[in-house]
């Protein structure tokens, strides 16, 4: 996948899991020539989105092994990763239809992602619901990635007893 390896590069020439997001933008933009600083920040929204970096404390942190990403000779990325939309995004531009200004949607995410620990996707679902947004389909998405990623470390169900009105797609009043 191009994008895994795009991502993996500037993590992998630091030799590192965290980096500051400006550090990133410049290692794909002035390093490697791949992109102008915009569309690296785009590609910034884009791994975040796919769940291949988190973003915390104003650092990227690679949510998968770099050094296991194997770099073609010659590798350069098609600008076509960039037109990929995160699930944020759409969550994002369904909230935006539903009336609610931009700026406020983002901050309620945030919020939401701070106050209840889930993923920025997560967050993002769960404010689009609050507000009367159509995200069924990315709430399922969210839901079953979420569910992947229990599987994956063994944790299953966060509250740890199989209700499923802990679902963090559907139960965000009982959350706050």
């Amino acid at each position: 996948m191009s994008l895994e390896v795009a991502v993996a590069v500037p993590f992998q020439q630091r030799a590192t899991e965290r980096l500051g997001e400006g550090e990133f933008v410049v290692a794909l933009s002035l390093d490697r020539d791949w992109f102008s600083p915009d569309q690296a920040k785009r590609l910034v929204d884009v791994a975040v989105g796919r769940g291949l970096v988190a973003e915390e404390d104003g650092d990227l942190v690679a949510r998968f092994d770099p050094a296991d990403v194997t770099v073609p000779e010659g590798f350069a990325p098609d600008e076509s990763i960039l037109r990929e939309q995160s699930t944020f995004e759409t969550a994002l531009d369904a909230i935006v239809a539903a009336g609610v200004e931009k700026q406020r949607a983002v901050a309620g995410i945030n919020e939401r992602q701070r106050s209840l620990a889930v993923s920025i996707e997560a967050a993002a679902v769960l404010f689009a619901k609050e507000h009367g947004a159509a995200v069924d389909q990315l709430a399922a998405d969210v839901r079953e990635g979420l569910a992947a990623a229990g599987d994956e470390t063994g944790e299953g169900d966060a509250a740890g007893d199989g209700d499923e009105t802990d679902d963090p797609t559907t139960g965000a009043a009982e959350a706050e």
